[in-house]
């Protein structure tokens, strides 16, 4: 699903992202260009980003 039209970036990008090593809303904006233009896709890129870090955490303490 695309999070941020302006950019064209997906929840999938931003969950590679956050598989990359992104863990911030500023580590998101510098790699994908998320919200850098009319903003309107802040809450939800913020929502994926927390969903995939706890995913990663998650995966780190249960190995598969």
């Amino acid at each position: 699903m695309y999070i941020c039209v302006c950019k064209g970036v997906t929840d999938t990008a931003i969950r590679e992202a956050v598989h990359q090593g992104a863990d911030r809303m500023r580590d998101l904006k510098t790699c994908l260009g998320v919200s850098e233009q009319c903003g309107i896709c802040a809450c939800h890129a913020k929502e994926v980003l927390e969903q995939a870090l706890m995913q990663r955490s998650l995966s780190q303490y249960h190995p598969t």
